[in-house]
């Protein structure tokens, strides 16, 4: 073979290595995603299995005559677990679009497409669902416990079992590796099973979840569509804003800063001594031009939200309320971040017209994160009449709330009360 030969060999070779490598990286991401997806799934299953066994009581005790009151709460809980599942798979491809909820009394419920399909889809996810859930979630379990046997078997009971099947005994080494090579082989079922089971798990909701014919899906597509012009407007006039601040002011600043700097080198010839005071107007310039920039910056994305999370930062924003505030947050888990920079900007506003029209003595923010929602509420005891068109900024909240497919509903009678709640997707 020829050198120039043996060079080709080795890098066909290389780049098979790395084919190889690239396979390897993107199965496992692959499995990671799935088991994911498959705990997810468990959690929402595990709630269709509540349902379901609810729901025949219910059944029982209309049967019996005694049970019809609960059949419109029944039907409105169906209702919400399968738009809670319509949420999930649709963060894990196309989007899901719901129907409208269906007729919560008993008769025109049953009869109701709508109603039928979730019934449908509620017994497969309480039993499929759920069982290629828990084998997700037990699959893991098992490739680590026998992964890590050899380290540990010489620690367990003499007459426990060898496997995560529960059977055989380790007498020895031979019998340890054994078992940390079933271990391996859980791990090739997780990578080549996984992803199919998930796709198991979600075909009932994708085939029977979706609007039906009865569903004005154009009225749906409609809403999809305002809200994302909304989003467009929403994300124009933050650049228009940016770009005022930053023209009327961190431009202007700068430009002054240059002109006192020429302005001082052509001094220092003439007269040194007055060099040194339009050194000092230009340093102030230059200073002001910064503190604007990082005001800038800071409307833009607040970092104490990245460095705090949301209860951090609406923590200072009732710190430095002129207005004694009062903070309640009950918000587990961290949103996406366009959706904690909408809620701070939200609250920030809120405070902002408490503290200069209201009037108001104290105020109450209250925020809580349930299933997938973020609700925000701005209490406080001013003189009310508060409106979007006063000049309150309210109407640019609404925009930013619209962006994200969320609702503003303000609440301010002349004398008071104002309420201001809105409530936003959380996101992933």
């Amino acid at each position: 073979m020829t050198t120039h030969e043996h060079d080709s060999a080795g890098a066909r070779s290389l780049v098979r290595r790395g084919d190889v490598r690239a396979l390897s990286r993107q199965a496992a991401a692959g499995a990671l995603t799935a088991l994911e997806r498959l705990a997810g799934g468990t959690g929402t299953a595990v709630l269709a299995l509540l349902l379901l066994g609810w729901l025949l009581v219910v059944a029982v005790l209309c049967v019996l005559g005694v049970g019809v009151l609960l059949a419109p709460a029944a039907v409105r809980a169906l209702h919400t677990l399968a738009d809670r599942e319509r949420d999930r798979l649709s963060r894990w491809g196309p989007q899901l679009v719901g129907p409208d909820a269906p007729p919560a009394r008993l008769r025109p419920a049953l009869a109701h497409p709508t109603v039928r399909r979730e019934l449908r889809w509620l017994v497969r996810h309480a039993t499929l669902g759920l069982l290629t859930g828990l084998a997700g979630l037990l699959l893991p379990l098992f490739a680590v416990r026998d992964l890590t046997f050899p380290l540990w078997w010489r620690l367990a009971p003499a007459d426990a079992s060898m496997t995560s099947l529960g059977f055989g005994t380790a007498d020895g080494w031979p019998e340890a590796v054994s078992v940390g090579l079933m271990g391996v082989g859980w791990v090739a079922i997780i990578v080549g099973l996984a992803p199919a089971m998930a796709r198991a798990q979600a075909s009932p909701g994708r085939r029977l979840l979706p609007a039906g014919a009865e569903t004005d899906v154009a009225l749906r597509i409609a809403e999809l569509t305002a809200s994302r012009a909304a989003a467009l407007d929403a994300h124009a006039a933050e650049l228009r804003r940016i770009e005022r601040a930053l023209h009327d002011g961190t431009q202007n600043r700068l430009v002054a800063a240059t002109v006192l700097l020429g302005a001082a080198r052509r001094m220092v010839e003439r007269d040194p001594s007055q060099a040194g005071e339009l050194l000092e107007r230009a340093h102030g310039a230059a200073e002001q031009a910064l503190a604007e920039l990082r005001s800038v910056v800071r409307g833009i994305l607040p970092p104490v939200l990245a460095d705090r999370g949301l209860a951090g930062a609406l923590t200072g924003l009732a710190a430095s309320c002129p207005v004694p505030c009062q903070l309640d947050v009950d918000v587990p888990a961290r949103c996406a971040a366009s959706v904690e920079a909408t809620a701070y900007f939200a609250v920030a506003e809120a405070l902002t017209n408490v503290a200069k029209h209201s009037g108001a003595s104290r105020v109450t923010v209250t925020v809580r994160a349930h299933d997938g929602r973020l609700r925000l509420r701005v209490a406080d005891d001013g003189r009310g009449g508060a409106a979007e068109d006063g000049g309150s900024g309210l109407a640019g909240v609404r925009r930013r709330v619209a962006a994200h497919d969320g609702t503003l509903t303000v609440t301010s009678p002349p004398g008071g009360p104002t309420t201001l709640e809105v409530e936003l997707p959380c996101g992933s």
